[in-house]
C-alpha cells in the first residue's frame, strides 16, 4: 500500500471546533496560533482539525459565517508553520457518533444525505484549493454496522460531489463500529487514486478508557495494566461494557497484548489496502489520562512499532484536554519517550 505522504505522523485538535462549546470566548482561547508553534516540537506533519456542523450552520442548515473564520484561522497557522491539515467533519445534521437517538434516521433520509452532501459541497469549495496540503475526511465515526452499504453509497455520492470542485484533493473515508480497524474491509472501491482509507484504534478498549465517567457501568476508579492477557481484557470488557465492543479483539489469537496483537489486530485492513494501494490512516489512538503512564508508554511502544512496520498513518487524540490530552502534566514523566511514538 501507499505511504499517506504528508499525512503520516499527526496529531488532533479535539475539543476546540467539535465536542466543545461554541461560545466566541471557547473558540478563541481554546486553541492559538501558539499551541501551533509548541506542536512544531513534536516531530509530526500534519494537525487534524474536527468540526461540527453546528459551528457553521444553523439548525435550518443556513451557513454560519462566523463558524468558518475559525476553520481558515486553523488550517490558515498550520499552513504557516509547515503543517498538512485534516478537515474531519466529526458531526453533521442528522448523525452524531455518540447520540443514538438523534442519528437514527440518516442512513434512510434522503433530505439529511443531501444536506451532508452540500456541506461538503461548501467545505471544498472554501478549503478544497491546497489539495497536497489539506484533506478532507468525511465523517467520524459511523457506528452501526447494518448500514455499511448505504453509508458506502452515501460516501461515493459525497465524493463525486467534491470531486467536480476539487479534483486533486485527498478524501479521507473510514468504515462503521465507530471507524474500526475490523470495519475497512467493508468499504467499497476507492473513488479514485486521492482517496485514504481511515479507522480509529483505542484497543483493549477496557485498557485505554479505563475510569472513563462517560461509559455506563465503568468505576471511574477502575484501573486495568498493560500488557495483560487478551482473555482477561475481553472478561473485563464483558463484565464493565456493552459487549458489543468486546469484538474487535474477542478473536486475536494472540495470547497477550504487544506487538503481534496489533499485527495480528490490522492485518485485514492491511491487506484490503494494500489490494487497493491506497493509504491506511489511524485518524485517532490514544490512552485516558487515568491509566499509569509506564502502561500508557508501553502501550504507545507497542502500537508505534506496528504503525512504522507497515507505514500506517496515524493522528494521536488528542492535543489538550479531553481526558486524552497528551500535553497534561499527567504524561510528564514519560513525555521525552512518548513524542518519540507519534
Amino acid at each position: 500500500m501507499r505511504k499517506f505522504e504528508g499525512f503520516y505522523r499527526g496529531i488532533n485538535l479535539g475539543g476546540w471546533l467539535s465536542q466543545g462549546s461554541l461560545e466566541k470566548e471557547h473558540l478563541d482561547t481554546f486553541i492559538t496560533e501558539d499551541d501551533i508553534i509548541a506542536i512544531k516540537n513534536m516531530g509530526i506533519d500534519h494537525i487534524r482539525i474536527p468540526v461540527d456542523f453546528e459551528l457553521i450552520e444553523d439548525e435550518n442548515g443556513t451557513l454560519i459565517e462566523d463558524g468558518h473564520t475559525y476553520i481558515r484561522k486553523g488550517i490558515d497557522w498550520c499552513l504557516k508553520h509547515g503543517f498538512n491539515v485534516v478537515l474531519d467533519l466529526h458531526k453533521t445534521a442528522g448523525y452524531v457518533f455518540d447520540d443514538a437517538a438523534y442519528s437514527n434516521g440518516f442512513f434512510d433520509n434522503e433530505a439529511l444525505q443531501e444536506r451532508f452532501i452540500n456541506l461538503w459541497k461548501e467545505l471544498a469549495t472554501r478549503y478544497g484549493n491546497e489539495p497536497d496540503r489539506v484533506a478532507l475526511e468525511l465523517l467520524n465515526e459511523v457506528v452501526d454496522p447494518s448500514v455499511a452499504d448505504k453509508w458506502n453509497a452515501i460516501a461515493r455520492r459525497a465524493i463525486q460531489a467534491i470531486r467536480e470542485i476539487t479534483p486533486d484533493s485527498w478524501i479521507i473515508v473510514g468504515g462503521t463500529r465507530n471507524n474500526s480497524v475490523v470495519s475497512v474491509k467493508e468499504l467499497g472501491a476507492p473513488y479514485d487514486e486521492r482517496i485514504a482509507y481511515t479507522f480509529h484504534c483505542y484497543e483493549p478498549l477496557i485498557f485505554t478508557h479505563q475510569g472513563a465517567y462517560w461509559i455506563e457501568n465503568m468505576p471511574e476508579d477502575y484501573r486495568i495494566s498493560y500488557p495483560d492477557t487478551i482473555g482477561h481484557y475481553v472478561q473485563e470488557t464483558e463484565r464493565l461494557i456493552d459487549p458489543a465492543f468486546a469484538y474487535p479483539i474477542k478473536h486475536i489469537s494472540a495470547g497477550t497484548t504487544g506487538k503481534e496483537f496489533f499485527r495480528k489486530f490490522f492485518v485485514d485492513a492491511i491487506e484490503v489496502a494494500e489490494k487497493y494501494n491506497v493509504p491506511l490512516y489511524c485518524g485517532e489512538y490514544g490512552m485516558i489520562d487515568r491509566a499509569n503512564p509506564e502502561d500508557v508508554l508501553r502501550w504507545f511502544e507497542d502500537i508505534h512499532a506496528v504503525f512504522e512496520e507497515f507505514q500506517i498513518a496515524r493522528t494521536v487524540w488528542t492535543y489538550k484536554e479531553k481526558d486524552f490530552g497528551i500535553i497534561g502534566d499527567h504524561y510528564r514523566p514519560i513525555w521525552n519517550q512518548l513524542i518519540k511514538c507519534l
